[in-house]
């Protein structure tokens, strides 16, 4: 999942769609993994933390609530910072941050320690790594957009299917205390990561012309107003407006499922290891469901049609937790896990370029920062909730029925909102419009045809110009052609009268006339 705020490109530079940005893929990859798969691989610890401190489920959950709510509350800080500085100084601070969490946690005397140090400490510093990464994302890839983000959502099932495996192992051997100092040096790899984020650079063809033209970007630069750090006017748009409502109620439901699966195993007599494995089983499909839809939401027919698609993988995701809260044995958990993955996939690869296309590139700064602040509110309301359920039920069946039922309201609220209240203008024609989503084609349609006309115009007037150039030249080409043929003429002419016999013989004797 994910996107982030947009920086705008030297002289405005086209996406490469490949070149370095596979590179930048690499790196957001790897940091998508460790923002979204920490706050589920730290629930392997639960149980250790549980007995350490003293406290419940629901103080337990906290820990990934507030890791979750960091990542998500921090966006508008993120954006600002962005803006202001770039995304490579901002990653780089945010890695130290994230590592220098896990290693004081690894200290910690009290439940309220773990809160401050791995929930807001790298909560933090992982918010300060996720967003810029994917800022770069987008700057490097537009037609191939829905493809790339699919790849680097993909990093988030393929951390969750190391970290898991890994920190069960880290508890046997070292404790959760050695386990957090080890996890610490392994989130240095962001600054890693940070090293990659090259920014976009105009080709060496167009530096001449944009020497040229310098003058004139400074004049019209003076003249325009100084870009906003956060711009509240996406508000305005509905679509946006509809969109954000639909995914703060989601997200209610959407992460409870993987933080109580494993202790759900354990309730059960399962084994610890047997257990954890549940999370490497539903990670596992999570990583080829996220790539494939991402090839699904890129094809013509789909990308105009993408929300309804985000829709569909909602109210899967929901309808498989109201099925998986009935399960009473390992392999029911199993199957839950298999139809989680596919549908957690479908939703973290569709989640981020729903929005990136309802806004655009240019307001995609502010929207991602102002989304992920209302979505913080959810997530930090969420797996405390359900936590809270449990120790009032001691049933896991309760907390998954919740879950379900709040992702499947958010995809009826986005669903049908989007088909009631945002009608597709009749001069805007969705198969034309292969890079915009329906909700943007009803929004921004009589922009795109006014732009089109001005276009036209453009092209009619530069056509008739290039026309009367070349009938101007081929009439000099033929004023060229015909000033040597009349001069070739007079001199015949001449040579004829000089060589008739004159009428008078004197004439014809005397020298001036020989001459």
């Amino acid at each position: 999942m994910g996107g982030a705020a947009v920086e705008q490109g030297p002289g405005g530079v086209k996406a490469p769609d490949g070149g370095w940005g596979w590179a930048v893929l690499v790196g957001c990859f790897v940091i998508t993994g460790f923002s979204y798969a920490f706050p589920k691989a730290v629930s392997v610890f639960f149980k250790e933390l549980i007995r350490e401190f003293d406290v419940g489920y629901s103080d337990t959950a906290w820990i990934s609530s507030i890791l979750l709510a960091m990542l998500y509350g921090s966006g508008p800080l993120c954006s600002v910072l962005v803006n202001r500085f770039g995304c490579r100084p901002v990653m780089l601070v945010g890695g130290v941050l994230a590592s220098l969490g896990m290693i004081l946690a690894s200290f910690s005397t009290s439940i309220i320690h773990i809160y401050l140090s791995t929930g807001v400490i790298t909560g933090l510093g992982l918010a300060l790594n996720f967003q810029p990464s994917l800022i770069m994302l987008n700057r490097y890839f537009s037609e191939k957009r829905p493809l790339a983000n699919g790849l680097s959502a993909a990093g988030s099932p393929v951390a969750l299917c190391c970290l898991s495996p890994l920190g069960q192992v880290l508890q046997y051997q070292y404790g959760w205390r050695g386990s957090f100092l080890i996890l610490g040096g392994i989130l240095l790899n962001c600054c890693v990561c940070a090293a990659l984020m090259r920014p976009l650079v105009a080709p060496k063809t167009l530096k001449s012309k944009e020497l040229e033209q310098d003058n004139e970007e400074e004049e019209a630069e003076k003249k325009k107003p100084k870009a906003k750090l956060l711009d509240f006017s996406v508000f305005k748009d509905r679509s946006f407006v509809i969109y954000t409502v639909a995914a703060s109620i989601m997200v209610l439901g959407l992460f409870v499922p993987p933080v109580f699966v494993v202790s759900y195993a354990k309730e059960l007599g399962n084994e610890d290891t047997k257990s954890a494995l549940l999370l490497s089983i539903l990670g596992f499909i999570d990583m080829f469901a996220r790539p494939t839809c991402g090839l699904i939401a890129g094809m013509k027919w789909v990308r105009p049609r993408c929300v309804y698609l985000f829709s569909f993988a909602m109210i899967f995701n929901g309808i498989t937790d109201l099925i998986g809260s009935q399960a009473n044995d390992y392999t029911t958990l199993v199957i839950f896990c298999i139809f989680f993955g596919l549908s957690y996939g479908m939703v973290g690869a569709l989640q981020f370029e729903v929005l990136m296309a309802i806004v655009g590139t240019e307001r995609f700064s502010s929207a991602i920062g102002l989304v992920l602040l209302m979505e913080a509110i959810a997530v930090l309301v969420g797996p405390p909730a359900a936590g809270r359920l449990l120790d009032a039920t001691h049933n896991y069946m309760w907390i998954f029925l919740l879950a379900g039922c709040e992702v499947v309201l958010a995809a009826v609220v986005l669903a049908t909102c989007n088909f009631l209240f945002i009608k597709k203008e009749p001069s805007a024609s969705a198969d034309k419009l292969e890079n915009i989503t329906v909700t943007e084609e009803c929004s921004k349609g009589p922009d795109v045809n006014d732009e089109e006309e001005k276009g036209a115009r453009e092209e009619q007037e530069k056509e008739t110009k290039e026309e009367l150039k070349e009938k101007e030249e081929m009439d000099k080409e033929k004023e060229e052609r015909i000033r040597p043929a009349s001069l070739i003429v007079d001199s015949q002419e001449v040579e004829k009268f000089l060589k008739e016999p004159t009428q008078n013989g004197d004439m014809a004797n005397s020298p001036e006339t020989s001459l």
